[in-house]
């Protein structure tokens, strides 16, 4: 299953190839297209996930979703009612095995609702390339408000 007109919107000045770099395309790809087995296989087996780092809706005791299961069950929440994602990348910044993207994703529910979060995102990978840790910086009070409800809805 396609998410409708979901993309990748690179505006950081750098693309140049670098294992953390490129697993965070591949995520964002898989995620754009709702191949949540594509993404799931971007982990390495022990990876974690925090998104965002510590308490929220998602992640009550903000101890991060570990795991396979952990991290099925975090697509299930947060990704799969997504319709479409506009990931929009304004920076990247490599080091070592890590990667930091400055974004804002834009996400559009099934019901039409929309949201926009600003966010630095973090990817650790191994020496195979497979993401360790994925860790997302972000408001949850500053995305809910920007959440609109379908044009036509009041």
């Amino acid at each position: 299953m396609t998410a409708t007109g979901s993309t990748i919107e690179w505006k950081a000045p750098s693309k140049a190839s670098h294992p953390a770099r490129d697993a965070s395309l591949a995520s964002y790809d898989a995620v754009s297209r709702k191949d949540k087995d594509a993404w799931l296989a971007l982990f390495a087996e022990d990876a974690w996930i925090e998104d965002p780092v510590g308490p929220s809706a998602f992640d009550p005791e903000g101890k991060g979703h570990h795991g396979p299961d952990g991290r099925s069950r975090f697509w299930d929440l947060t990704i799969g009612p997504v319709e479409r994602f506009v990931f929009e990348i304004k920076d990247s910044f490599a080091a070592g095995n890590e990667c930091a993207n400055y974004a804002t994703f834009h996400t559009t529910l099934g019901n039409g609702w929309t949201a926009h979060t600003d966010c630095v995102v973090i990817y650790k990978v191994d020496d195979a390339g497979k993401i360790v840790s994925l860790r997302a910086i972000w408001e949850w009070d500053r995305t809910m408000a920007t959440a609109k409800p379908p044009e036509g809805d009041a």
